[in-house]
């Protein structure tokens, strides 16, 4: 059983791109398609597809550089479900000078720092992706 949903969907995606696979499946849920989504629109995922056969799965599609390099070179948990971390939108800081980006739940939905700091949402720190 998992019991840190979001943790294992990113760390999925890292190691997939890793050893260059182009497809990742994960069971689904409303929230992880939001993310996968999130990071589509971030450019890390190329597409997302979901599948209503049996209990669903998600089905992320990964993006590649011209080169055939991973988008996603590293990603850090920060809040976990031990320890959640809730950041006011001032605070959502940018990540490795604007190349990565931060990933919040908020009332307003999934969004990236910048998208926050835009329309002033706070809310838990999900993740960072560069």
């Amino acid at each position: 059983m998992i019991t840190d949903r979001v943790g294992d969907f990113i760390i999925r995606l890292k190691n997939a791109g890793a050893i260059g696979n182009q497809i990742v499946s994960v069971p689904y849920s409303k929230h992880l398609e939001a993310i996968a989504n999130k990071l589509k629109d971030l450019g890390f995922v190329e597409r997302v597809e979901v599948s209503k056969k049996g209990h669903g799965s998600l089905e992320v599609t990964l993006a590649y550089d011209a080169q055939g390099k991973h988008k996603i070179h590293d990603v850090k948990r920060i809040s976990k479900p031990g320890r959640r971390m809730y950041v006011p939108a001032r605070e959502a800081h940018t990540v490795k000078n604007g190349l990565g980006a931060r990933v919040l739940s908020t009332p307003k939905g999934i969004l990236s720092d910048k998208e926050a700091r835009k329309v002033r949402a706070g809310g838990e720190t999900l993740f960072e992706v560069w």
